[in-house]
């Protein structure tokens, strides 16, 4: 085998490798996107109701919570989400392509999306 073979078999087991782990975190990362929206959903509907509450006026900032326990659940769950590292999860699969994108710079390539390579035209030198 020549070296071009070699190298392209290479760029080749890589790109296969590089969409695999792609392919891989998309359930996972849509999961967890929608856990996100769920969580973020309730507790604007939980905040909307804990405001637009007229007893929330007349009582202590820890007791109108505790009339409110939807809301206090769901934006303690969705500090508790965070704090877990969601944000992370919920984008995984662009950070790696992010990543990946920079290193391919000093190759003279690039990836889209979903791990293909994207070969760009060699530089000509005049």
């Amino acid at each position: 085998m020549s070296l071009e073979q070699t190298a392209c078999e290479d760029l080749k087991a890589f790109e296969r490798r590089l969409t695999e782990v792609i392919a891989r975190l998309q359930p996972a990362t849509t999961r967890w996107r929608i856990v996100l929206v769920i969580v973020a959903l309730g507790t604007a509907f939980g905040a909307y109701m804990w405001l637009t509450d007229p007893k929330t006026q007349d009582a202590t900032f820890l007791q109108s919570l505790l009339n409110h326990p939807f809301f206090t659940v769901a934006a303690a769950a969705l500090i508790i989400l965070f704090i877990l590292g969601i944000h992370k999860k919920v984008v995984s699969p662009s950070i790696i392509t992010s990543r990946t994108r920079a290193v391919l710079v000093d190759f003279n390539m690039s990836c889209d999306d979903t791990g293909k390579l994207i070969l760009k035209p060699r530089p000509t030198t005049t």
